[in-house]
């Protein structure tokens, strides 16, 4: 049976899955990879290692099934967004990557904003920036690195530069493109008038089409490294998170998805460019025209819970942590965590803001600190659905999304706390589903993404409810844990 290839590049990893029409996964191959930190806000990662990566997780996919190669029709790409790749006049790698963790460059955001005020930004990019954007992460170069920012000829996006190596052609698609700082949202296309104003060139950027799009096909030179057939239709694909859209069939107003991986985003499908005027959420362009996704993202997710289980409680795995929080009633007894480990994004744009726990007392145990680290990361993201809400955007259906749709209580807190019933993904490779649906739909197996989602997106029978007493305490809990931040600002 014809099959579609997804390739995602996360942050720690990258996956390659073949899937068929149906949305099944027939074959797929791993390979992990480190996060450089050159200095305490610093977050890089060397390209030609994750290229190298891509290429064992192609072949590890290929090896799972005899003749494969021959059976895929297309490739499609979903990638870590933000991040800024640098290619000199050979289109060789300049540097490191300069990736979405990465907070070096507020300086680099206020200068920006002297020169174009922050309102006047907005209204063209409909986003504040931050900092790990392409855009200042580009300044910060230019600034402290002239001898690098000399050689610039063109600059990518992580997952570009994958496909690039697979196909040989440069470019980038709407959804990648639009959470660089460089973007017209609503026009769908660079933001020419504000590079001009930073003394940016517009030949730096490469061509960006819409995520269905041809990219080009596979070159020989690729087909020998990875096993892949040499002339196989690439897609240009598209960010993560709205290729995860893609993959939960989250192609209409109203579909909304909670995602707890590393990080975590609260994400709508939008059939218009709406934004937030405070700029305190993401809107970004979706996988088609005419379509867009609003996001709240949050820097601490699965990774505050990592932090937990390796630096200070020492557990082996995270499904025995979980259960012992189970135990503990909603609220956890008035202990509550604020989970910026990392800085936040939504609502606050804060690199500075830090984690804190509140309300310990002597009858608190290690089953509290996990189930209010969970509490707390499911709160952020409430904050960011209070936000939505404003906007007059309501949840039609909550799909839950990431390594979080795998555990129960999360589920549990998480209908709880936006009151109202979660769905799960019958499987979990869905930001791969949503990379290898941009092939599907290129190549023209499927006409549109909603034949595509019809096949290929398939909802589990499993649905959480919310509990009643649970909701009216989380209410509660909710009105202190906005507090937390607004009071120890001055002290982060």
């Amino acid at each position: 049976m014809e099959c579609f290839v997804g390739i995602d590049l996360g942050t720690s990893s990258v996956r390659a899955i073949a899937v068929n029409p149906k949305g099944r996964t027939v074959a797929a191959g791993q390979c992990e990879y480190d996060i450089l930190k050159p200095a305490l806000n610093q977050a890089e990662q060397d390209m030609e290692k994750l290229w190298q990566a891509a290429v064992l997780a192609i072949r590890q996919m290929l090896s799972a099934d005899k003749g494969l190669a021959d059976r895929i029709r297309g490739i499609g790409f979903s990638g870590q967004m933000h991040g800024l790749v640098m290619l000199d006049a050979e289109a060789r790698l300049i540097r490191n990557a300069i990736i979405w963790a990465d907070q070096r460059s507020g300086p680099q955001i206020e200068k920006i904003y002297r020169v174009i005020p922050r309102e006047q930004f907005g209204e063209i990019y409909c986003n504040k920036l931050s900092t790990g954007f392409l855009l200042p992460s580009l300044l910060w170069v230019r600034e402290h690195e002239p001898q690098n920012y000399e050689k610039v000829r063109k600059v990518l996006l992580p997952k570009d530069y994958i496909r690039y190596r697979i196909c040989g052609e440069l470019g980038t698609d709407a959804s990648d493109a639009s959470g660089t700082g460089m973007w017209d949202m609503k026009r769908r296309d660079w933001a020419y008038g504000l590079l001009e104003k930073l003394d940016i060139l517009r030949d730096m950027m490469t061509v960006s089409r819409e995520s269905y799009g041809q990219a080009g096909v596979v070159t020989k030179e690729c087909a020998r490294e990875t096993g892949l057939r040499a002339g196989t239709f690439v897609a240009y694909g598209g960010g993560d998170s709205l290729m995860m859209e893609l993959g939960n069939g989250m192609i209409r107003s109203g579909r909304m998805a909670s995602t707890i991986g590393t990080a975590c985003h609260l994400t709508c499908a939008l059939e218009k460019p709406l934004y937030d005027t405070k700029l305190r959420t993401n809107t970004w362009c979706h996988g088609e025209e005419g379509l867009w996704s609003i996001m709240g993202a949050h820097l601490s997710g699965g990774v505050a819970l990592k932090w937990l289980k390796n630096q200070i409680l020492g557990f082996k795995d995270f499904n025995t942590m979980t259960e012992e929080a189970e135990a503990v009633p909603a609220g956890s007894e008035g202990m509550l965590f604020l989970p910026y480990l990392n800085g936040e994004r939504t609502p606050h744009n804060d690199p500075d803001a830090r984690a804190v726990y509140l309300g310990m007392t002597l009858k608190h145990t290690r089953a509290h600190m996990i189930r209010s680290t969970m509490e707390g990361i499911v709160y952020s993201m409430k904050e960011s659905y209070a936000i939505f809400q404003s906007l007059g955007i309501r949840a039609q259906r909550m799909i839950a999304a990431g390594g979080g749709a795998n555990s129960r209580l999360f589920c549990q807190l998480q209908a709880d706390m936006y009151q109202c019933p979660i769905y799960r993904n019958q499987g979990n490779e869905q930001a791969g589903l949503g990379a290898a649906m941009t092939a599907a739909v290129g190549c023209g197996y499927f006409r549109n993404y909603e034949e595509a989602c019809e096949s290929m997106v398939h909802l589990s029978s499993q649905v959480t409810e919310p509990i009643s007493a649970n909701v009216k305490r989380y209410e509660e809990e909710f009105l202190r844990f906005k507090e937390i931040y607004h009071s120890n600002k001055r002290l982060f």
